[in-house]
């Protein structure tokens, strides 16, 4: 089995002294080999019948199929062979740090860049004279500990200078001006490279052998051009080799070591009778200023020409394949170009990229004039766009309040108050640290990592290193300080994200509808509850002001309200506002943006236009119109505002007076109301009055006992009246005898006898209880209390009790 498994070319290791997993490697050892053979015996068969599944299917000219990605960051496609060749990734992690043999030290400072150059050869227009005075710049002792870029900027503020000339291109004139000879819109014919193994290669780590390249690259037409950089390790990024290649030479120039020497190449680069050939330029060009001051004239970028001629991809490595048929090797693309000294398949890397470039550049050339039937226009095209790349200029990138927006933007994360403080938080640390240590942002700390953090917020030390896999080295070393800024960011207030930055503008939260075409006054969408309510108390009217700095603080009642109410204001005389976020913008969010307004707004193209310019001097110039407008208006706004509180002081003066004689009157009805009823007898002295006079007009004697008196029902309640008058103190008085009266009166209709207890049968069924004399009888209360009419009530007297 293990000689066939050979055969066939699988692992063929069978034995194994572990007695546990040997049966289970050695059944997929067998598994894993029967599919090989199989499928080997299949395609056998295939082509046996004539099925040929490696025939390649017939491509127009130029057509490369794309690569296939391998998943393993080590393994190299296979291609035709059967097996994979796995490699390394050149990377030297104890490497000294070039940074610190740099004669000039790296700025890192959070200000613009200023170009580096001191010296202008091939000059139309000469150089500002503060690029060319640089001992003035070292004649300053006042600032010796502030960076050289702020030194420069506050100079520059002190002495009033143009500080345009700090920024501007040094070469922007002569770009402008630059004319391309009618030699290079012909036709070329195509030189032939030399092969490589032909060719001399020279590395140039002196300032002798760097003096007489220049020399050499003056005496040429043309020349290519490429550059290895390195921006893991480095804040800015560092240029770590310049690889320059001739007709019948090449040269590796060792940057690091001639960093402050290389502007000597200035010469060559800026000569306009020179082209100077590069593939994707844009980083170049910028790499080239920040690091040694080199600027370029008069250069042919070979991407901008595959585009022109829309060839299937616009890599070199597809050049290379299409006009060369070689195939390069892109292993050592991300590879540290920092190691000293460079193996030779780094330098074997490094020079197959420039040294068929100058023939790419003819073919290429001669490419685009045929397909343009001969006119110059397709290239004279391209030559253009070449000039606009070596008119860039670099730009440091700048950390600001709002920077991490940016890339909060980018992740497409929605965070809370306390995360997005987190967020910033950390942002602003990592970028601190990074320019302090002249490290990346990417080794300090690792944008995943960084939203892992801010998402999670660890309350102890141990959750931040937690958050992070593998741990970068200034985060352990910093851990603590990462510590106390989470907490900091768990101390604010929980609120969305939206609802936080409304209000820290001064806005009322609004939740985002969520259909594009929504109208701010329409309500068919919203709810009742989700309409802002304003009651008649709330909706202070505030006075509109003709400038914005005469606004007077808020009032306490104004601050209660919770609706967003819009001063009227006129911003004739006002600064136009200039909003940074759509600098940041690209083009397609800027013209999105515009159209969501558009719906938002459909009037909008009514409004004036806001780009109205007002001359600053204009402003402050008391001879001008403007001016006196302004303070007339001004001093208008500001005797409306003495009256309207001289009228406040007089409302409440007015208040006050009616509250005290409002005070007064109800004292005095107070008073009066109290001496009222002194005179005045209470209720109970009123009914003794009314019963004296009463037993007085009545002189008939009292009823005897046993004589029935029966009365009509209609005088039941004036009778219970004069008895309830009646005081017991009389002895001639003498109780009612109910007992011997007809109670059928009161009983409405005959019901039927039942045994059980009826209320309003008395003395009938049950027995009567022998009274003496001398004592009262006790009768029922509810006799005495039935004041209506018998037979007349809705509900009468009869009540179905519940058997028992």
């Amino acid at each position: 089995m293990s000689q066939i498994m050979q055969h066939h070319g699988c692992r063929s290791h069978v034995k194994d002294r572990n007695k546990l997993t040997a049966v289970e490697e050695r059944f997929d050892l067998v598994v894993d080999s029967n599919d090989v053979i199989l499928e080997r015996a299949g395609i056998l068969l295939d082509e046996a019948d004539g099925v040929n599944r490696n025939q390649k299917p017939v491509m127009p000219a130029g057509f490369q199929p794309p690569k296939i990605v391998v998943s393993s960051w080590n393994r190299k496609g296979s291609g035709s062979s059967s097996q994979s060749e796995t490699f390394r990734l050149l990377h030297a992690k104890n490497i000294a740090r070039p940074q610190l043999k740099f004669k000039e030290k790296i700025d890192n400072s959070n200000t613009p860049f200023v170009p580096k150059i001191f010296i202008k050869p091939n000059a139309v227009k000469p150089l500002p004279s503060y690029f060319t005075n640089k001992q003035i710049r070292n004649e300053r002792p006042e600032d010796l500990d502030v960076p050289a870029a702020l030194a420069d900027l506050i100079h520059q503020q002190r002495t009033q200078e143009h500080v345009e000339d700090m920024f501007s291109h040094p070469y922007q004139y002569e770009l402008d001006h630059l004319t391309v000879p009618d030699s290079l819109l012909s036709k070329p014919e195509p030189q032939m490279y030399k092969p490589i193994a032909e060719t001399k290669l020279s590395f140039i780590d002196s300032l002798e052998d760097l003096v007489e390249l220049n020399e050499k690259l003056c005496k040429l037409s043309e020349f290519a051009v490429d550059l290895e950089h390195h921006s893991y390790r480095s804040f800015l990024g560092l240029t770590c080799l310049m690889q320059i290649s001739t007709r019948d030479e090449d040269f590796i120039i060792d940057t690091l070591e001639l960093r402050s020497e290389m502007y000597i190449l200035n010469e060559a680069f800026t000569d306009p009778t020179i082209v100077k050939v590069f593939h994707g330029a844009d980083s170049d060009i910028e790499w080239l200023q920040r690091d040694f001051g080199l600027y370029v004239v008069n250069l042919f970028d070979t991407h901008q020409g595959s585009r022109a001629l829309h060839l299937a991809r616009n890599s070199l490595d597809h050049l290379l394949r299409h006009f060369c048929n070689v195939d390069s090797d892109k292993r050592y693309q991300l590879a540290d170009w920092r190691i000293r000294p460079l193996p030779d398949e780094m330098v074997q890397y490094a020079r197959t990229d420039t040294h068929y470039l100058l023939y790419i550049y003819d073919c290429v050339r001669a490419q685009l004039l045929d397909s343009n039937h001969g006119q110059p226009g397709l290239l004279q095209s391209v030559w253009n766009k070449s000039k606009d790349i070596s008119l860039t200029k670099y730009m440091k990138p700048v950390f600001t309040e709002d920077s991490y927006l940016e890339v909060l933007r980018k992740q497409k994360r929605s965070f809370n108050t306390q995360q997005l403080t987190a967020f910033r938080l950390l942002f602003a640390w990592r970028d601190k640290l990074a320019r302090q240590e002249d490290e990346s942002t990417g080794y300090t700390l690792p944008i995943h990592m960084m939203i892992k953090i801010s998402e999670e917020l660890p309350k102890e030390p141990q959750g931040i290193i937690a958050c992070c896999n593998p741990v970068p080295p200034l985060v352990r070393q910093q851990v603590n300080e990462l510590h106390l800024l989470v907490q900091q960011a768990r101390e604010m207030p929980l609120l969305k994200a939206e609802i936080a930055a409304q209000k820290k503008k001064g806005l009322t939260p609004v939740k985002k509808p969520e259909v594009t075409l929504f109208g701010p006054h329409d309500t068919s969408r919203a709810s009742e509850s989700e309409l802002p309510y304003f009651s008649p108390n709330e909706a202070l009217v505030k006075q509109g002001r003709l400038f914005s700095e005469n606004e007077s603080k808020m009032d306490v009642d104004e601050q209660k309200m919770s609706g967003l109410l819009a001063p009227a204001k006129i911003t004739l005389f006002q600064e136009p506002e200039v909003h940074t976020e759509q600098n940041s913008l690209s083009v397609a969010q800027m013209k999105a943006r515009r159209i969501i307004e558009s719906f938002e707004n459909p009037f909008r193209m009514y409004l004036p236009s806001t780009d109205v310019h007002v001359n600053k001097n204009a402003k402050f110039d008391p001879s001008s119109k403007i001016f006196e407008i302004s303070k007339r208006w001004k001093l208008q706004s500001i005797e409306q505002q003495q009256k309207e509180l001289e009228a406040k002081q007089k409302a409440k003066e007015e208040a006050k007076q009616q509250a005290k004689k409002a005070s007064e009157k109800r004292t005095k009805t107070k008073q009066s109301y109290q001496e009222s009823l002194q005179n005045v007898a209470t209720v109970r002295q009123q009914a003794a009055e009314s019963a004296k006079s009463a037993a007085k007009k009545r002189e008939t004697p009292a009823s005897e006992v046993g004589e029935v008196t029966p009365k009509p029902a209609k005088k039941l309640k004036a009778a219970k009246k004069t008895q309830k008058t009646e005081t017991p103190s009389q002895t001639s008085f003498k109780p009612f005898d109910y007992s011997q009266s007809d109670l059928k009166v009161f009983a409405g209709t005959k019901s039927k006898d039942n045994s059980q207890f009826d209320p309003n049968r008395q003395g009938q069924d049950f027995k009567k209880k022998k009274v003496p004399q001398g004592q009262k009888k006790h009768t029922s209360a509810g006799n005495r209390s039935m004041s209506y009419m018998a037979g007349k009530s809705e509900r009468g007297f009869r009540h179905n009790w519940p058997k028992r």
